[in-house]
């Protein structure tokens, strides 16, 4: 096998592995709270929201800033998560190897 076939051979692998790994995500859940538990929001593995809740003793028509704050707070976090999640998943599905900047479709 010449080297150009194993190069083709493995990137066809790298791009089974990167389509599997797409999939996994949209159904991984990752949950960040806030304010000690008052916020939660879920996220999927490429940080689309999924739930959000709400511990009702929060709920205040005299301070809806505190809780803007608060469920800003968990989505950003629940994002975070996803966008760890998903570099250790793409790292795991390249083996490690750098793809430097390259964008994969459906990725953040």
């Amino acid at each position: 096998m010449t080297n150009i076939q194993q190069i083709m051979q493995m990137g066809q692998q790298l791009q089974a592995r990167i389509s599997e790994m797409q999939e996994n995500l949209e159904t991984e859940e990752l949950s960040a709270t806030a304010g000690g538990g008052m916020v939660t929001a879920t996220v999927d593995g490429k940080g689309t929201v999924r739930s959000l809740r709400i511990d009702p003793s929060v709920v205040d028509s005299e301070d809806v800033e505190m809780l803007e704050d608060l469920v800003l707070a968990a989505v950003v976090e629940a994002q975070k998560k996803a966008r760890d999640y998903m570099e250790g998943e793409m790292k795991k599905a390249t083996g490690g190897l750098p793809l430097g900047g390259m964008s994969l479709p459906g990725l953040f």
